[in-house]
């Protein structure tokens, strides 16, 4: 069920990476030119310069140890050496017995609220006790769409007043969240000016407070980042990076881009993980990544 649904989500970018690769093979080339070619087809695809350039590096010596050197041997290389980009980088496994506290980040609009709801859904269903923490508290409507996610999955939020210190929204979580016999912490942030130092600020105060009051339970950061913005994503990841620390991604709208590829450089030279991947707009629709069904839908 889910490869054909992330097949069907990384239509486009599949569809832009075909219509190249097969332009590269139409007509008769050296070997290294048709490498040449796939590495500026990869590029192209949002992979980056480096990540493709490392790919095509290791396609070529890989090459060299093969007799087969068909389009379609080429393709199947091509292949495990873009799965072999993820091999290192992988997200944290959730532990069944163990509390965490999960800090949702990203700027405003890649579907940050809708992906909690998301999470918290599959939290629920492995029949762990979830506390929301609406702390983007200046954004119109966030704190009353994150209410909604609460209700439709049954599950305890803290609200803040509007243009209340968000710090201040996560200390009274923390607090509940040691009283209550919660196993979730789900924290959303305000996503608002990325670049800006305030907001950066903001976010490490509110990991301190988490730090300060919840020292033995386990933390995550997780960076919500939405797939058409391609390449520019990776400088959203890079800049939340150096000030929260993120411990791995949620990728978002795949369906409605042929950007999917900037997964690749994200992992490589960030070496951040992917850790789920929305597939839609219903509240199942988000599963854990996999590098092996990923490349598979979209070369």
């Amino acid at each position: 069920m889910f490869f054909s649904k992330i097949k069907e989500n990384l239509k486009k970018t599949k569809e832009s990476i075909d219509i190249k690769l097969s332009n590269v093979f139409a007509n008769n080339k050296d070997i290294n030119q048709i490498i040449d070619e796939i590495e500026e087809t990869l590029i192209l695809s949002d992979i980056g310069v480096n990540t493709s350039t490392k790919i095509c590096d290791n396609l070529r010596e890989g090459l060299k140890k093969q007799v087969d050197k068909s389009e379609k041997a080429i393709r199947e290389l091509l292949k495990q050496e873009m799965i072999a980009v993820f091999d290192n980088v992988k997200a944290e496994d959730d532990l069944d017995d163990q509390k965490k506290v999960l800090l949702i980040v990203g700027v405003n609009g890649v579907g940050k609220t809708t992906s909690i709801g998301k999470i918290t859904n599959l939290y629920k269903k492995q029949g762990k006790k979830v506390l929301l923490v609406a702390a983007d508290t200046f954004r119109a409507g966030a704190v009353e769409q994150l209410d909604i996610w609460a209700k439709r999955t049954s599950c305890d939020i803290c609200i803040g007043k509007e243009n209340e210190d968000p710090a201040s929204v996560i200390y009274e979580a923390t607090k509940k969240f040691q009283n209550g016999d919660y196993d979730i912490l789900i924290c959303d942030t305000a996503g608002r000016l990325h670049n800006k130092k305030n907001l950066m600020d903001e976010l490490q105060k509110m990991k301190r407070i988490i730090n300060k009051n919840l020292p033995d339970i386990r933390k995550e950061v997780l960076m919500v980042l939405d797939s058409t913005t391609g390449q520019n994503g990776a400088i959203q990841v890079k800049s939340f990076f150096e000030k929260t620390d993120v411990n791995a991604i949620i990728l978002t709208k795949l369906d409605s881009t042929a950007k999917g590829g900037v997964v690749f450089s994200i992992v490589d030279e960030l070496n951040i993980p992917i850790k789920y991947i929305g597939t839609g707009e219903t509240i199942d629709d988000i599963e854990k990544f996999d590098a092996k069904s990923f490349v598979e839908a979209i070369v």
